[in-house]
């Protein structure tokens, strides 16, 4: 991943998935499991669409990039954004990621993992990521909720989940743009 410093994405997308991100934060804090979500939308049109993520094996997961891929050719989409909880490193094990993967085998298997909802908005611009940690809600041991969300803009970024816009003659390489 190529990373930018810190960076919202433009306005007319936030203005879709910011009640996104609240929604999802109102479901943990009331105690419920987050779905994994993919939301996919055209701006010229007001038009989105959800497509649960299914969990499980890794054919489920490609099962499920397709039928995002499909939504995003038929919407004429210009924007995939996934909402699902996930492990990351601490940030200060980091630098040592390889070597962590190595030893555990997984971010999840390693006793560094932290729950973060991974937060993913993909435009033809570019790519936002936010992960704001998942922590418990007062003392409860069921409700629980999501720090403080703060994007970051990749231009380069690999996985399952991004790259799943329909590419177009007329495309321009990722760039910020507000």
């Amino acid at each position: 991943m190529i990373e930018a410093p810190i960076s919202n994405p433009p306005n007319a997308y936030l203005e879709i998935i910011g009640p996104l991100i609240d929604k999802a934060r109102d479901f943990m804090e009331a105690g419920q499991k987050l779905q994994a979500f993919a939301f996919i939308g055209n701006l010229t049109t007001q038009h989105v669409v959800p497509v649960m993520i299914q969990p499980g094996s890794a054919e489920d997961k490609d099962q499920s990039a397709r039928l995002i891929q499909s939504a995003a050719l038929a919407l004429d989409a210009d924007f995939v954004f996934t909402i699902m909880e996930a492990w990351s490193l601490r940030p200060d094990k980091m630098p040592q990621m390889d070597a962590i993967l190595e030893k555990y085998g997984s971010v999840g298997a390693s006793p560094y993992a932290v729950d973060v909802c991974s937060l993913i908005l993909e435009t033809k611009r570019g790519v936002w990521v936010a992960q704001p940690r998942i922590k418990p809600e007062g003392i409860s041991k069921k409700k629980r909720t999501i720090d403080v969300v703060e994007f970051r803009f990749f231009t380069e970024v690999e996985g399952r989940f991004v790259h799943l816009l329909p590419k177009k003659a007329d495309d321009e390489p990722p760039s910020i743009l507000h």
